[in-house]
């Protein structure tokens, strides 16, 4: 996808100082001299092809109370999207990825309490009968931010 440098300062504003109010796309089309509705379709547009992944607020699940864990799972590779559509229908996992090594399904759950994250695993488990899913809670937490200077 081609952008612009309209497209450029929007990724820019978006990732580091998302307004926190109740029109927060108008005040980005304000700040970038547009409507709220050309914000709107500009991030539509990214989104739709795919430059965009996410638009939405982190949250430390932690400090509200939640639980979670880094699962990796070892996935026939002519299984890869039938299990990966099993992992993605729960709606605490927030990432879910490949990577090249036995265990090549990696992908983390977040829940509200620690039986409902085990009660989400098991279910991963049962629905795509491989038990080998290694469960790796964070020891201690590291988060890194990146923003993409454009």
């Amino acid at each position: 996808m081609k952008t612009d440098q309209v497209d450029k300062k929007l990724l820019n504003l978006i990732q580091a100082d998302f307004p926190l109010s109740p029109e927060p796309y108008r005040e980005i089309g304000e700040a970038l001299g547009i409507t709220e509705e050309d914000v709107l379709a500009r991030l539509r547009h990214m989104i739709d092809s795919g430059l965009i992944r996410r638009l939405g607020g982190i949250f430390d699940s932690g400090m509200m109370g939640y639980h979670s864990t880094l699962c990796a799972m070892k996935v026939d590779k002519n299984r890869i999207d039938e299990v990966a559509a099993v992992v993605n229908s729960h709606p605490g996992v927030t990432h879910n990825y490949l990577r090249e090594h036995d265990f090549n399904m990696w992908f983390t759950v977040t829940a509200p309490s620690k039986e409902e994250l085990d009660e989400i695993i098991f279910k991963i488990k049962r629905d795509t009968g491989i038990k080998d899913v290694l469960n790796l809670p964070a020891q201690k937490l590291f988060k890194i931010r990146v923003n993409f200077e454009l």
